[in-house]
């Protein structure tokens, strides 16, 4: 993949966001709340710099993606002070995932059929169910409504391929499938048992979830 001067630089600069994210989160907390919003606040303006070419219909969907994946992250860095947080976070989220599946039907394939894929991802949510269940009290019903619509993604994301170019393609798909890891990690921490360098490893994955997505869409 061919990568023009302004796309490296922003990658490098992402990169030095993404530190400062995660150093800000484990020793500076006041710098934290301005670091993690930077996350996507860069790639809301890469991506309004760089998609002078995408039809306006694609352009407000992934916008709507990236705003509410803001507003999701901003509500969970509160998620410990206000409970109520947290769901806010979830319903957030919860919509960019939908705004994205949107985006992917737009260049679906229609002669691809996904049921085999779709049974590995099932299998999958069907097991970190399995360890998340009794864990989720109310949350029970929100959880399960937003593991189908992220596993959802993950499928949109599949049958984009043979309809867009191969690195579009691979881009947006490896992008699907690392908002599902941190997601899932995300819900592995918070309802069954805290995980060993968490806020690396969810940080780490959905920051290269949103910046692959966005990448391949481009590349589109």
């Amino acid at each position: 993949m061919k990568l023009t001067k302004f796309e490296k630089s922003f990658i490098i600069l992402f990169c030095f966001i993404l530190i400062a994210e995660i150093q800000t989160g484990m020793s500076y907390p006041l710098l934290h709340y301005f670091a993690k919003p930077a996350l996507l606040v860069s790639i809301i303006i890469f991506y309004y710099k760089q998609n002078t070419s995408i039809a306006n219909k694609i352009k407000q969907l992934t916008f709507g993606a990236l705003i509410f994946s803001l507003l999701g992250d901003i509500l969970l860095m509160f998620a410990d002070k206000f409970d109520h947080f947290f769901t806010l976070g979830l319903v957030a989220f919860l919509t960019a995932h939908i705004l994205y599946i949107l985006v992917f039907l737009k260049r679906r394939n229609t002669d691809k059929k996904p049921y085999l894929f779709s049974v590995i991802l099932l299998v999958y949510g069907g097991l970190l169910f399995y360890f998340l269940k009794d864990n989720l009290g109310d949350m029970l019903i929100p959880v399960i409504v937003y593991m189908l619509v992220i596993l959802t993604m993950g499928t949109t994301a599949y049958l984009r391929k043979g309809e867009v170019p191969n690195v579009s393609y691979i881009l947006v798909f490896v992008g699907a499938i690392l908002f599902m890891i941190s997601d899932s990690l995300l819900a592995l921490n918070k309802f069954y048992e805290p995980l060993p360098f968490s806020n690396i490893s969810i940080m780490f994955t959905y920051a290269f979830a949103q910046l692959c997505i966005i990448f391949g869409l481009l590349k589109e």
